[in-house]
């Protein structure tokens, strides 16, 4: 089994950001760094051998106008199935944060985030998407696809500006690569899951009814979303640096279109972009997966460099050990905000919920998160675990962790 983490480990990582904000929001913010940048620990590093599974690129997706911000073809990377999993499909969406102004798209078009001329041709599959049995228990040998993301709008924009030469096309880009894993062998599954983290996570929501809608009634299907609730916060400043971001992405990329109509039938379409406001009414069975004090939430929406020009809060939010009492206590008040989005969410029997009381973002596909001898817990629960009771109906979950600082199997980030 794997030791790469100590039970407290704090794990350190520089952020580099690349110059000025943008309307408050950094251009690299947390969900844009690498899972390697991100913890300083790369995943790969995490297993002896990581499989390394290609790049495909979804050859017919530009005659259907899905292609990434400027142009390019949207991909994939698919590992196959084997023996009781060969049909079996486990569908994960990239995560990668937004991008809410022409200026910032433009910027992202140039990147892994917006065009494939820049993606990693090969990415390790470890967490969630790993091969081996004795990392992934319940889904080692499925079917297991990571979709690239290279909209900015959680794969649900359809728009274009000629003249910056930009194309949202996030919703096509979902609905052409779910066509062509349909014909590669996945109108055969006999069981899906739909996944994603971060920005991902949030797209797992937002298309998990569609996701349950292409297969047969027969074939049992459920979606997971990791650190993907998003939170309609205040910031530190009294501000809602979040719901001004989330305004421009829907605004700009023609997202109101394509949000469920049972929210905008009764709330704007900002806040019909906010998990809180659709989850309740997500027909497929959900499991939500968050770290009560999530990390990229607690960097760039409640404590933006704009809401905190001194830095009072500047080592606070780096390392939580150095925050004052009553700065612990406005994250406090932040866990019982979330804790409120998911109170009639999790009456139904059919959800699954695991939020852990950790200052962490994106648990799955890490592996000393997922799958490891020092895993975080509730209780005596891992997630790898928890997740796959859940979908296989070995048993409810519904775990709540008790408030900071009283989980000690927490694997903290902090940032230098």
């Amino acid at each position: 089994m794997l030791r790469k983490m100590k039970m407290r480990l704090w794990v350190v990582f520089v952020v580099w950001y690349a110059g000025k904000c943008v309307d408050g929001f950094e251009y690299f913010n947390l969900t844009e760094l690498s899972f390697e940048s991100l913890y300083g620990v790369s995943d790969a590093s995490s297993t002896a051998s990581p499989l390394l599974v290609g790049l495909t690129l979804i050859q017919g997706a530009a005659a259907k106008g899905a292609v990434c911000l400027d142009g390019t073809l949207p991909g994939y990377h698919l590992h196959r199935g084997f023996g009781s999993g060969a049909n079996s499909w486990l569908i994960q969406l990239e995560g990668g944060g937004w991008c809410n102004t022409i200026r910032n798209c433009v910027y992202r078009k140039k990147t892994r985030r917006g065009s494939s001329s820049f993606m990693e041709r090969l990415l390790p599959f470890t967490g969630i998407l790993s091969n081996k049995a004795e990392e992934n228990p319940d889904f080692f040998n499925w079917n297991r696809v990571k979709l690239r993301y290279c909209d900015g709008a959680s794969f649900v924009g359809d728009s274009e500006d000629k003249a910056a030469q930009l194309q949202f096309r996030g919703q096509r880009i979902w609905a052409a690569a779910v066509e062509d894993l349909m014909s590669k062998g996945m109108r055969y599954a006999n069981q899906a899951l739909l996944s994603g983290c971060s920005a991902g996570g949030l797209a797992s929501i937002l298309h998990c009814d569609e996701f349950r809608n292409v297969f047969p009634r027969s074939t049992k299907v459920k979606c997971l979303s990791d650190a993907g609730l998003f939170l309609d916060a205040v910031d530190v400043s009294g501000g809602r640096t979040l719901r001004n971001l989330f305004h421009g992405i829907v605004n700009l990329q023609g997202v109101p279109k394509n949000l469920p109509s049972t929210c905008t039938n009764h709330l704007d379409p900002t806040s019909c972009f906010f998990p809180e406001n659709l989850i309740a009414n997500v027909k497929t069975p959900l499991f939500i997966l968050n770290a009560a004090y999530d990390s990229w939430q607690v960097q760039d929406s409640l404590v933006p460099p704009s809401a905190d020009p001194h830095g009072y809060w500047r080592d606070c939010k780096n390392n939580h050990v150095r925050c004052s009492a009553s700065q612990i206590q406005f994250f406090q008040e932040f866990r019982n905000h979330m804790l409120n989005a998911v109170k009639g969410f999790s009456m139904s029997r059919q959800n699954g919920l695991f939020i852990n009381s950790c200052f962490a973002h994106c648990q799955t596909e890490r592996q000393d998160t997922w799958f490891a001898d020092d895993s975080p817990l509730i209780g005596n629960k891992g997630i790898a675990l928890a997740v796959g009771d859940w979908y296989f109906d070995r048993a409810g979950v519904k775990a709540i962790d008790c408030p900071y600082p009283c989980d000690k199997t927490c694997h903290n980030l902090v940032f230098k």
